[in-house]
């Protein structure tokens, strides 16, 4: 099949595809998830170098104040909000988790700031637990274009994914496809002629051919 060969392709173009964010425990992760909706890659680990140097635990981040994170993270986009639900959440994990991170979707996705997407990404990258296909701007867009979904909604579009590959897969899926995303299928429009797997490719959606 046409999906089977081209993510061969991929995986072979990309072999040191690997999550995007610098952390060194969930608790990190969890902090830098929250931070990275609607955020270049590169803006939030700026930003979070100084700040994990400060808060490293989830008791540090329950007793500080909105304006204290805002001096590590003011240039972080809806920074107050991101924030707040990054107070809210730790002051749950001191109360609930004994301040760790929890190991399951139900229980992250209770914490302010963590929906589906990210409470897969903690799950994969700090856990190595696999349960899904996390969705960013990237995965949807590529796969979209390479016919692997008809889908737009991230929920969706994971479920699709996770039907057409067998889950030893799932956590390749999405840092390849970012990766592609980024060298090759970007929005709006393509380089289709420096793309590996041009030939293979329906183009889904794609107006302008380059």
């Amino acid at each position: 099949m046409a999906n089977i060969e081209a993510w061969k392709i991929l995986k072979k173009t990309y072999p040191h595809a690997k999550y995007y964010l610098n952390f060194k425990t969930p608790l990190d992760l969890m902090v830098a998830a929250i931070l990275s909706a609607r955020v270049r890659d590169e803006v939030v680990n700026a930003a979070t170098q100084t700040l994990f140097a400060k808060y490293k635990k989830a008791d540090d981040y329950a007793g500080a104040s909105v304006d204290d994170l805002l001096k590590f993270i003011g240039k972080v986009s809806f920074a107050g909000n991101k924030a707040r639900n990054i107070v809210a959440a730790c002051k749950l994990l001191v109360e609930r988790h004994g301040g760790k991170v929890p190991k399951n979707m139900g229980e992250l996705t209770e914490l302010p700031g963590i929906g589906s997407k990210t409470a897969n990404a903690i799950l994969q990258n700090a856990y190595d637990i696999i349960v899904g296909v996390p969705c960013d701007t990237h995965v949807l867009r590529v796969a979209f274009r390479l016919g692997w979904t008809k889908n737009t909604n991230p929920e969706k579009v994971e479920a699709d994914l996770m039907k057409l590959f067998p889950k030893s897969e799932w956590d390749k899926l999405p840092h390849v496809l970012k990766a592609h995303g980024r060298a090759a299928c970007a929005a709006p429009d393509p380089y289709c002629s420096k793309c590996p797997v041009n030939k293979l490719c329906p183009k889904a959606g794609v107006k302008k051919r380059l």
